[in-house]
């Protein structure tokens, strides 16, 4: 999932009980979807929680959407089968809409999965009036909408070539011009009305982790029909939480589902401290207990530092240039410790970095000339000036792309990109890239070369930016930074169009194939940014697709790696500490390493507000 956190810096339940709409003002930045919710049971209305993203949204379809905070708001509404145990590490599948994990046959080829009777659908017009229940053939049309050509998924590779007949399907409606909805996919077998059978072309172990994924997520024909034209902007799923007011790239506000199903807060975790207080303050509770999120879009650290510390938001996990502040030698300060605020620290799962797009003119093509610009580029940059002075010291340098707390990650491969700007010099001489009178270098042929680096336009992306042009400078090569916003780069760069742009993946699931599939092949245009195609990397990552976790299939993680690094695909960064500070008043937080939302864990004591 893309976790874009401007190189501060990845691609599940969201809405219910919608009154009135405004329809027919899509294209205004504010639209209300939903008024006043009588809110029932467990939650309190009186309960809310105040949140900040750093980035803005992008839309809540999860077909179209890859970006973290947009999948923190479909967390909540949408549903998927499966999910994790809130605290259970590493990170372990359990059921959500299904009533078990499911049944698995044929090597790893069958899933059999039983959807739980009486969950419903958050009220729309789209149901004129009825009460709509969801059942396994909603999850069967959620999965045929990633084929559809007219969708464009970016997640279409989670599902492509997997699924008995529907890659068959999806080349009809190439021909014809239409997706036939209605037509049986023999990998899509529904049993019953409850019951959904995956037929799978090939063994693959990690399908159950896809499954738990936010766009997985069950959505209804009747809502994507009736809001063919912006999908986006029409939420509807059986989540806890319904999202009834958005102000685009501004505010969203989720309102607790007062349909919502009985579940039972009841996890164990383990001895930690942190695990031990969520589970005495939580545990027997209904989910969920607060009946109101509130979440504004704050781009500059110092205003969601500032709005931490006024008391304006409930927690805050980026705060980069204060964390020598906040957690001096990485502990929580005094200050803060009197005011009764908690810090929950621990490793993401992910990996930061910069895609070089191998189709790009300048710094594109695979000959040796222009490998060797890309790998010298990368010994240029000094990681440990980004992570001492940009990142406070709050992140570790990756050696591979597969990061710690992830199945494939080798604490003994050593990457042989390394800080080396004398030999980067060398090998740009060698290869013909002469600097001419203003010092700086030229391409073999004589044509002018120009790094263009695509940045958004934010405070922390200057620091990047500058620390690039200062790298790039020692080696004589051009610099130029292009802002734009980050939902357009995502656009750009799916479209290949970016030569080189950094985010962040983190983990969908916890395997390495997850990190490696952002430079496989026939990902590009979906959520391979480098827009790469090597015949032995591809090779390489559909073997590990079908074998099991091994000595062989880690070995084979290293191979990829290596590739990666001898083609110089990307620059790798690092994969950071997630320090969040929590205020007193907010009951049963955890940081999870997958879960990119868990407000409907969470419990407010009103009265506990910071001073």
């Amino acid at each position: 999932m893309v976790d874009y956190t401007p190189f501060n810096f990845r691609h599940d339940p969201m809405l219910a009980h919608r009154t009135v709409f405004a329809r027919g003002i899509a294209g205004l930045c504010c639209c209300s979807l939903v008024s006043a919710l009588t809110l029932a049971r467990a939650a309190d209305s009186n309960k809310v929680l105040r949140v900040a993203f750093e980035i803005e949204e992008t839309g809540f379809d999860p077909v179209r959407v890859t970006d973290n905070y947009s999948s923190q708001i479909m967390e909540q509404v949408f549903e998927t089968l499966l999910t994790y145990d809130y605290l259970a590490r590493p990170a372990k599948l359990v059921a959500k809409t299904a009533e078990s994990l499911p049944d698995v046959g044929d090597k790893g080829k069958t899933y059999l999965f039983h959807v739980r009777k009486g969950i419903y659908f958050h009220p729309d017009p789209a149901f004129k009036g009825k009460r709509r229940e969801l059942t396994a053939a909603d999850y069967a049309y959620s999965i045929k909408r990633f084929m559809d050509p007219k969708n464009r998924s970016p997640w279409r590779f989670l599902i492509d070539g997997k699924i008995i007949g529907l890659d068959e399907l999806s080349a009809k409606a190439v021909k014809s011009g239409r997706f036939d909805y209605d037509a049986a996919v023999p990998g899509l077998e529904l049993v019953d009305r409850y019951t959904l059978r995956f037929h799978l072309t090939e063994t693959d172990y990690n399908f159950a982790y896809i499954m738990a994924m936010p766009a997985m997520s069950a959505v209804a024909r009747e809502v994507i029909e009736m809001y063919a034209d912006d999908t986006n902007a029409h939420p509807i799923g059986t989540g806890p939480y319904i999202l009834t007011t958005w102000v685009r790239k501004s505010k969203m506000i989720l309102d607790a589902n007062p349909d919502y199903r009985e579940v039972i807060w009841d996890f164990a975790g383990s001895d930690d401290p942190r695990d031990m207080a969520a589970v005495a303050a939580m545990k027997g509770k209904r989910i969920p207990q607060i009946g109101r999120v509130e979440i504004s879009v704050i781009s500059e650290e110092q205003s969601r530092w500032l709005a931490f510390q006024n008391g304006q938001i409930d927690y805050i996990d980026r705060f980069g240039s204060f964390a020598p502040i906040a957690i001096p030698q990485n502990k929580l300060a005094p200050d803060l410790v009197a005011r009764g605020i908690t810090l929950d620290r621990s490793v993401e799962t992910e990996m930061t970095y910069y895609a070089f797009n191998i189709e790009d003119p300048a710094i594109g093509g695979m000959s040796k000339a222009k490998i060797a610009l890309r790998r010298a580029m990368n010994m240029a940059y000094d990681i440990n000036q980004e992570i001492g002075v940009i990142r406070k010291n709050q992140a570790k340098a990756l050696q591979s792309p597969v990061p710690p707390g992830v199945v494939g990650y080798d604490p003994q491969y050593r990457s042989i990109s390394r800080y080396d700007p004398a030999l980067a010099n060398k090998l740009l001489d060698y290869f013909g890239y002469k600097r001419g009178a203003d010092g700086f270098r030229d391409n073999p042929d004589g044509s002018r070369l120009t790094i263009v680096l695509t940045s958004e336009p934010l405070a922390i992306s200057r620091e990047y930016d500058e620390l690039w042009k200062k790298s790039l400078d020692v080696i004589g090569l051009r610099f130029e930074s292009r802002k734009s916003p980050f939902s357009d780069n995502i656009k750009a760069a799916e479209a290949c169009q970016l030569a080189m742009w950094g985010s962040a993946w983190h983990s969908d699931y916890p395997d390495g194939e997850n990190f490696m599939q952002l430079f496989y092949g026939p990902n590009t245009h979906q959520s391979n940014h480098a827009c790469y195609r090597s015949p032995a990397f591809d090779k390489l990552y559909d073997q590990i697709k079908s074998t099991p976790n091994s000595p062989e299939r880690d070995r084979m993680f290293d191979l990829m790696t290596r590739q990666l690094e001898v083609d110089g695909v990307m620059h790798l960064g690092v994969t950071r500490y997630r320090n969040v500070l929590v205020s007193p008043r907010i009951k049963g937080y955890r940081y999870h390493p997958i879960m990119t939302a868990v407000f409907e864990y969470l419990d407010i004591e009103p009265d506990a507000r910071p001073n």
